[in-house]
């Protein structure tokens, strides 16, 4: 195995990085769960799931081709993304955003986030400088969602900030599985192979199909990092685990502003978002939180 980080640790503690980065990540993740996306889409005339989900998360980039969207997204198949073609003809990108704080705000309010308004400025107050002294360089999704106006609600606008630094993280580990020779197929199969992506999801929303999942497990196996029979190994393992870590330290810089203290406040606040949307039932399967020790899967960038 021969991982090496490119990136500059910035003077951070990276298990307060690690925590706020996938309680920030559980924290957006309901809105591809929720009901009321689709009732939102389907009211723009789109009733099927792929076109809806690439239209909602692109839409922050405007009415690009899905080519665009598939270079931003990285680790669907072309198949997969091809499906939104003709969505900015039922409805402007514009519309699709709103659509999404539509359902975003319908959704919060059905499972009742227990946060105050005090407690929603707070967390804005320590979120919002790290938002705007980011780094958007190769950030392509985050510096779209940065773009967007906030909506008025404040619990959907702090969900919107949450949003851009969840795709802030996730532009960021695009760039390190590439430097790591990790290709868009070949990471899912490590991830789901390595028990943190639940490999019927990934199948049935990337659609990479059974010869480009062999291709990429017999890549893998050539690594080490996976068994003849697609387990991971020991090798492998270490490998993802290393991808994460070489995310982390791209990702200290950009806490800097608030430091470690604060970043861990900012963990606590915005909990209780994911935990009213587990409370109801939301997910499929158990999310993986910052303060949470599980071997369940969690769900991908």
């Amino acid at each position: 195995m021969h991982l090496t980080s490119t990136f500059a640790r910035a003077d951070m503690d990276l298990n307060a990085v690690r925590e706020v980065s996938l309680t920030i990540n559980a924290t957006h993740l309901f809105v591809y769960f929720i009901p009321e996306a689709p009732e939102e889409a389907a009211k723009l005339g789109v009733t099927e799931y792929g076109p809806a989900y690439f239209a909602f998360r692109s839409a922050p980039m405007g009415a690009v081709p899905w080519q665009v969207t598939l270079a931003a997204f990285y680790n669907f198949s072309p198949r997969s993304v091809q499906a939104m073609a003709g969505v900015w003809d039922t409805a402007t990108p514009e519309e699709w955003q709103d659509a999404r704080f539509a359902a975003v705000d319908r959704a919060l309010q059905r499972v009742d986030v227990s946060l105050a308004a005090d407690q929603i400025a707070e967390a804005r107050s320590l979120i919002d400088p790290v938002v705007a002294s980011a780094d958007y360089a190769g950030k392509t999704l985050a510096a779209a969602n940065a773009s967007v106006p906030l909506p008025a609600d404040p619990l959907v606008a702090l969900w919107q900030q949450i949003t851009v630094l969840r795709e802030w993280r996730g532009d960021a580990h695009f760039t390190v599985l590439a430097a790591n020779d990790l290709g868009p197929c070949d990471c899912n199969v490590l991830q789901t192979a390595t028990g943190h992506f639940p490999e019927a999801i990934a199948r049935a929303t990337r659609l990479w199909d059974d010869g480009e999942v062999a291709a990429a497990t017999t890549r893998l196996v050539a690594r080490g990092w996976l068994n003849a029979d697609g387990t991971a190994t020991d090798a492998g393992v270490a490998a993802r685990e290393q991808i994460e870590v070489e995310t982390d330290e791209h990702c200290a810089a950009l806490w800097t502003p608030i430091g470690d203290a604060d970043v861990r406040r900012l963990t606590s606040l915005i909990m209780p978002i994911h935990g009213a949307f587990t409370a109801a039932r939301t997910y499929p399967f158990r999310v993986e939180m910052g303060d949470t020790q599980s071997a369940d899967p969690k769900a991908a960038r």
